[in-house]
């Protein structure tokens, strides 16, 4: 089974989900922005959500998380909770 490790920030609005994914791609880090801005207790450690397989989280993060690019952030990604930037890490089929 497919496993991966990712990264993610969750916000409540597109805007600044946009406005954040901005800041990264203009050299800010990732890590920092997730502790500043993230909703989720994952924010804390920078937005690590650890190993997990295929299946385990929301639909909408499998879909970034096991089929686009590793390394690169993905998003605005919309689910239940809100806006997330969503950066896979690593992966492994």
């Amino acid at each position: 089974m497919a496993t991966a490790t990712a990264r993610h920030l969750l916000v409540e609005s597109e805007e600044l989900c946009n406005e954040l994914k901005q800041r990264i791609a203009n050299g800010e880090d990732f890590g920092a922005l997730a502790q500043e801005f993230s909703q989720c207790p994952s924010g804390a450690n920078g937005g690590d959500l650890g190993r997990f397989s295929q299946g385990q989280m929301v639909p909408e993060f499998d879909t970034v998380v096991f089929n686009e690019a590793v390394n690169v952030v993905h998003g605005p990604v919309k689910t239940d909770f809100g806006y997330h930037l969503l950066e896979t890490t690593s992966r492994e089929d």
